[in-house]
């Protein structure tokens, strides 16, 4: 692409989509790529309830569908490529696709998200979104009076065993080691709540779905001893972390020790003038549909308002 592009988005989750209906509408003719994983984490979860508008709950990827179609609607220009290469150094700013195309833009808008961290089981993203989860908030609420199996012995999975309580019968903590990780606030917590029993010393060796279709049981092993047994349940949520996708990014634009971007307090600009990031690619702490969202219409005001100032200079 020779001609130069207002603003480029990479990445197609709810900040992307959003960022491209608020350019799209201010008249920005935004260009966006739709990434690796078109749609994003949404894609691979199985029913959304707690988005605003969707009283009756809305599958994932149907809902990203929405978005992508609302998107288009208003001129925005999707791409279903991977940017492989950006070039910040100077203004316009290069990004290079998979495919080889090129594409050249005043603004960007970085809507990578992250993706979480997963065992590396066979069975375990083939059971995602039938009883495997990495996102408790997400998807507690269809384990009523199930029994789960929470991995991770850091803050996240304490506080992800602890909401799980709310609706699963019995909470299960797996940790590898003899002890948590976890600040000794969260400790206290997981280890008086009668819901949450702490599995010490284990590890998940397999996911189960006698069934086919659905997680039924988990083999676990015990780290020191290496004795194996199978254990029934209706659920295994992974909180051994995220890891956010900005590995293309690394050197030209600032990040935190676990590659999330840093942005300007309470707004989406980066230590690039004219590059603003959105959503979980540098959001470490809510990781929401609606959170992501929000910060895609921050990133496409701020495009607006940063390019009239430059055309005011």
């Amino acid at each position: 692409m020779t001609e130069t592009l207002q603003t480029l988005i990479l990445g197609s989750g709810p900040a992307g989509y959003t960022a491209a209906i608020y350019a799209a509408r201010a008249n920005l003719a935004p260009v966006l790529l739709a990434g690796k994983q078109p749609g994003g984490q949404l894609t691979i979860t199985n029913e959304v309830e707690n988005f605003p508008g969707f009283p009756h709950g809305i599958m994932g990827p149907e809902m990203m569908e929405h978005f992508k179609a609302q998107a288009a609607r208003f001129g925005t220009v999707i791409h279903d490529e991977v940017a492989t290469a950006v070039d910040l150094r100077q203004r316009p700013f290069t990004v290079t696709a998979e495919g080889g195309a090129s594409f050249r833009t005043q603004t960007l808008i970085l809507a990578t998200g992250a993706s979480a961290l997963y065992l590396g089981l066979p069975n375990e993203k083939a059971l995602q979104g039938r009883g495997v989860s990495a996102c408790a908030t997400c998807d507690g609420f269809f384990f009523k009076n199930k029994l789960v199996y929470v991995v991770g012995g850091g803050d996240s999975a304490c506080e992800e065993a602890n909401f799980l309580t709310k609706y699963a019968s019995k909470v299960c903590l797996v940790v590898r080691r003899d002890a948590l990780r976890a600040s000794k606030i969260m400790q206290q917590r997981v280890l008086a709540n009668p819901k949450v029993e702490v599995l010490w010393e284990r590890n998940v060796a397999d996911v189960l779905d006698v069934t086919k279709g659905k997680v039924t049981g988990l083999e676990l092993v015990h780290t020191r001893t290496g004795v194996k047994q199978q254990v029934p349940a209706d659920g295994l949520f992974l909180a051994i972390g995220h890891q956010p996708n900005t590995q293309l990014f690394r050197g030209a634009i600032d990040m935190d020790d676990k590659g999330y971007l840093k942005t300007v307090p309470g707004r989406t600009a980066t230590n690039v003038p004219g590059v603003f990031a959105a959503g979980d690619c540098q959001d470490s702490f809510y990781r929401q549909a609606v959170t992501a969202a929000g910060s895609g219409c921050m990133a496409a005001i701020e495009v607006e308002r940063w390019l009239e100032a430059q055309h005011d200079r």
